[in-house]
């Protein structure tokens, strides 16, 4: 209802209300209240919305890094030559007898030589182990009689344990024992020492001469 037609309904009522009861207090009173009833109330201003400034503060995003990963150990097949290899191998890890009598057999009969050497000698025992006309453990092969001319019998000399040689020895034969490196007596069963010639070299074929000693299949 507009606030015009509420004024004249209003005027109606009172001009109503003063007919049916032209005089007394009821008549003014029921006028007043048709006058209340039909008046709208005041439109109210609806406040202004004002936007708030929205600050933006910029700050450089820092996320941490995950950790490198630590860089792997090297593994024994990826050394770059046979002395770094045998610098890498565990000596002081508890060895078996076996073990052991090949470690001797490289410590008395070429422990003056070159890695290499040491290699082929230790190389031509493991050899023999995988070979019909040999004995089939290391301290066998070691033990044949007339093999080893630093055997004594069937024993072996005390080695000097502790020392440098003794230390490359025992590593030179795990090495030998793992097939960690390949030697250049591979296939080698039989060797001498360089200033000796035994009948036997004639009939073998000769695979390398390596510091002190010759290697033959």
């Amino acid at each position: 209802m507009s606030r015009k037609t509420a004024t004249i309904a209003a005027i109606a009522g009172l001009a109503f209300a003063t007919t049916m009861f032209p005089g007394g207090p009821d008549a003014a009173a029921l006028a007043q209240a048709a006058s209340d009833q039909f008046s709208a109330p005041a439109p109210v201003e609806a406040p202004e919305l004002v936007p708030q400034t929205i600050e933006y503060v910029a700050e450089p995003v820092v996320q941490p890094l995950p950790a490198p990963a630590p860089a792997p150990a090297p593994t024994l097949t990826e050394a770059g030559s046979l002395h770094e290899l045998v610098g890498m191998i565990d000596t002081a890890e508890p060895m078996s007898e076996e073990l052991r009598c090949l470690a001797g057999a490289v410590y008395f009969e070429a422990r003056g030589e070159e890695l290499a050497g040491q290699l082929a000698v230790a190389q031509v025992i493991v050899n023999r182990t995988e070979d019909g006309r040999f004995p089939r453990s290391y301290c066998g092969v070691v033990a044949q009689p007339g093999q080893f001319s630093f055997m004594r019998g069937t024993r072996m000399p005390a080695v000097r344990e502790g020392t440098a040689a003794w230390t490359r020895a025992i590593a030179v034969a795990r090495i030998a024992d793992k097939g960690l490196w390949e030697s250049p007596a591979e296939d080698a069963v039989f060797f001498h020492a360089r200033h000796v010639s035994p009948g036997w070299s004639r009939t073998k074929t000769r695979l390398a001469q390596i510091d002190r000693h010759i290697f033959y299949r």
